[in-house]
């Protein structure tokens, strides 16, 4: 292959990742045509991207943008995957296509610089997911109000259902 043709695929690599810095690096050599070609269409209508890459041009592309950290992982068949809503749904998706597919191996990955093996992939994809992290976060937010709240509704109702009794007595 001459330079100027892996210059343009190193060039296609980068502008298909754009910004994206994490990565997931899955070997999907084993599986047969139409189960990869399933598994493909539907990894894409959850706007996750699937690329099976050459692993020289890849480091180089990678390389340039930035992220060192597959270097380790790319050796072998090796299928990039990244996209959706965070990394974290992502390996979710991917664990739930490894174990539906047992063809299908999970290398590692690349998270904010850090390199990732199979095995923390794996306990990535049991962590909560970015809107969970925000619910509870919100929920640890709002429950000193909603205790403050309750601690002063509590004494005024009490006040006020006195206050009504001697008003009715009265009368």
């Amino acid at each position: 292959m001459s330079k100027r043709i892996k210059q343009l695929m190193i060039a296609d690599l980068k502008g298909r990742v754009g910004e994206t810095s994490d990565f997931l690096v899955i070997d999907s050599s084993k599986m047969d045509a139409i189960t990869d070609n399933q598994f493909r269409l539907a990894l894409r209508a959850k706007d996750i991207s699937v690329l099976t890459v050459r692993n020289s041009l890849a480091k180089k592309a990678f390389g340039e943008l930035g992220v060192d950290a597959l270097d380790p992982i790319l050796e072998g068949p090796s299928t990039v995957v990244w996209g959706g809503e965070d990394i974290v749904a992502l390996s979710k998706e991917i664990a739930k296509w490894a174990k539906e597919i047992g063809e299908l191996e999970i290398k590692g990955g690349a998270v904010e610089g850090s390199t990732l093996d199979a095995s923390a992939v794996d306990a990535l994809s049991k962590s909560p997911s970015r809107e969970e992290l925000i619910g509870k976060i919100a929920m640890l937010a709002l429950s000193p109000g909603g205790n403050i709240a309750g601690a002063l509704l509590g004494p005024v109702g009490t006040v006020c259902g006195q206050i009504k009794s001697k008003a009715e007595e009265e009368e």
